[in-house]
């Protein structure tokens, strides 16, 4: 059913490639080649600028994308459908959420998933990235979702959304003379942090890390054990925190806290599903496959 054609430009244009693109279709690149000329030949129009040894995407060719992109969503969300009338949908999935990911981020997926199929059971349990993974290699959780990097070869990691950390305190700190600082003010600056084993505490160190800025180098105030209580530690101190700029739109929107930038860092980072090596349950599946539809 699948233009196989579209299914090369598709690829093609995400890696702007002609010999990645048929590594990964496994097919030759003359093969690639020809199945772009005859779209072109199809359209009248040209897709790809092939000038100076690079190839990017044309006007008609971005047009193009953007209606791939529609499709093949249509073509996955038609794959789950059917492939549901093959599968399990009843049953209890445990699942295990690192602490940012249950409290900001998963809630309103479990609500449609549960709408969906109000005859599964999700019991989730909260705790740091590294407790949620040491949960799945004790077969405790079926599926985990954590933040930070792999730290376990035998699970599997597969991206779930992205992320972005962000300075953040109060708007009326003393302290705060401007909504942007250097590397070096962020020394100085006293800082609330999370407990160690947290995926934002590993991401924070790791991105400083790259600066030549080492944990020990900052001006520590105090740690706390939870993304809230740091929250609300901030609205009655002139200090500052790293945190998920998930964990605070609300808090943003409310102007309760506001966000500080800092000269040459964006951390970013994504958060990821966590299986067991090996096949996953049909219900760990189903939910994986159920949230990258709704993203």
């Amino acid at each position: 059913m699948l233009d196989f054609r579209l299914k090369v430009f598709y690829t093609v244009a995400q890696t702007l490639n002609f010999n990645r693109a048929a590594a990964q279709l496994n097919i030759s690149q003359p093969a690639v080649t020809k199945h772009i000329k005859e779209l072109e030949q199809q359209y009248n129009t040209t897709l790809f600028d092939r000038a100076k040894k690079r190839i990017i995407l044309t006007r008609s060719g971005e047009i193009l994308l953007q209606h791939a992109h529609l499709i093949f969503e249509q073509y996955q969300k038609l794959d789950f459908d059917i492939n549901l009338l093959q599968n399990k949908t009843e049953g209890v999935l445990h699942i295990g959420a690192s602490t940012t990911i249950a409290q900001y981020v998963l809630p309103s997926y479990l609500a449609r998933f549960h709408q969906r199929f109000p005859e599964i059971k999700i019991e989730l349990t909260m705790a740091n990235s590294l407790v949620i993974e040491q949960m799945l290699v004790e077969k405790k959780i079926e599926l985990g979702l954590v933040e930070g990097t792999a730290h376990n070869s035998d699970l599997k990691y597969s991206p779930f959304v992205k992320d972005e950390i962000v300075l953040v305190s109060r708007p009326k700190n003393s302290l705060l003379k401007k909504r942007a600082i250097s590397l070096k003010d962020l020394t100085k600056l006293p800082l609330l942090t999370r407990e160690t084993g947290s995926g934002t505490s590993e991401i924070i160190e790791d991105y400083l890390q790259k600066f030549g800025i080492k944990m020990r180098d900052l001006n520590i105030h105090m740690q706390l054990g939870s993304t809230e209580s740091i929250k609300n530690y901030l609205l009655f101190s002139d200090t500052f925190a790293f945190l998920s700029v998930y964990s605070v739109k609300q808090d943003l929107t409310d102007d309760r806290l506001c966000i500080i930038d800092i000269d040459e860092l964006e951390m970013t980072r994504t958060f990821s599903f966590v299986t067991r090596q090996g096949q996953p349950s049909p219900l760990s599946r189903l939910f994986v496959r159920f949230c990258s539809l709704k993203r």
